[in-house]
């Protein structure tokens, strides 16, 4: 499926579109930020059963591109919810044909219609499993499961795609966003790879923080999100 351009009705493509599908985030940054493991997420791209990845086309031996990064962050939502590898797969391969878009779960759309897109397909194929992404209130309003409308709260959207991660949440400071530092997570537009190696290197957080002039908190934030453990005087 060749990739659908984003536009709005007065304006070319943006230049940094392009950067969303470029590979790079290996498997394993991939498994760390989306909170499951290396071998889960290879698995998800390269088998699956009989009916194949549940996140085909990914080519072997290369990186992740943002998009596909952004689609391993909702699998492993929804398996931590309980749905099967293969109804995930199902789910969205539907979205891709409604959607017109090759990966669906970073579209904003599916944030809005996903819902309906999964009854409807529940329907077709009377898939039970489906139904656990999605809940209903007792007026019959459709809601994500609170999971799922968490993990969609990370996310900031821009011409309908989903650009920037809240990767640590939204009480963390760290980013995601390929338009910035080659996609690497950021606080501030500064790579946390870069603050950790400040500190690995023995430099102190009030030091680290002149240079970068960032806030304490900042720093701290970066620090943890790179699985540094600070002494609680810190």
């Amino acid at each position: 499926m060749g990739h659908r351009q984003v536009t709005t009705s007065d304006q070319a493509p943006s230049p940094w579109l392009r950067r969303l599908y470029l590979p790079a985030y290996s498997v394993g940054e991939a498994a760390r930020y989306a909170g499951t493991t290396t071998r889960t997420v290879a698995y998800w791209h390269y088998q699956g059963g009989a009916l194949g990845p549940a996140l085909p086309g990914k080519e072997r031996r290369r990186p992740l591109s943002y998009f596909q990064l952004v689609e391993v962050a909702f699998v492993a939502t929804f398996r931590e919810l309980g749905v099967p590898l293969q109804r995930i797969r199902k789910a969205r391969a539907y979205a891709c044909q409604q959607l017109n878009f090759e990966y669906p779960f970073a579209e904003h759309r599916w944030q809005t219609e996903g819902k309906h897109m999964l009854l409807d397909l529940r329907e077709l194929d009377s898939d039970e499993a489906l139904g656990r992404l999605i809940v209903a209130d007792a007026e019959g309003q459709l809601a994500w499961q609170p999971l799922v409308a968490e993990r969609f709260a990370q996310f900031e959207y821009d011409q309908s795609l989903a650009v920037v991660w809240h990767v640590a949440g939204r009480d963390s400071p760290v980013t995601i966003d390929p338009r910035v530092a080659f996609g690497a997570p950021t606080v501030k537009g500064m790579p946390t790879w870069a603050i950790r190696g400040r500190w690995t290197a023995g430099e102190s957080l009030e030091d680290i923080q002149e240079d970068f002039c960032l806030e304490p908190d900042y720093v701290k934030h970066a620090l943890k999100f790179e699985g540094v453990e600070l002494p609680e005087a810190a």
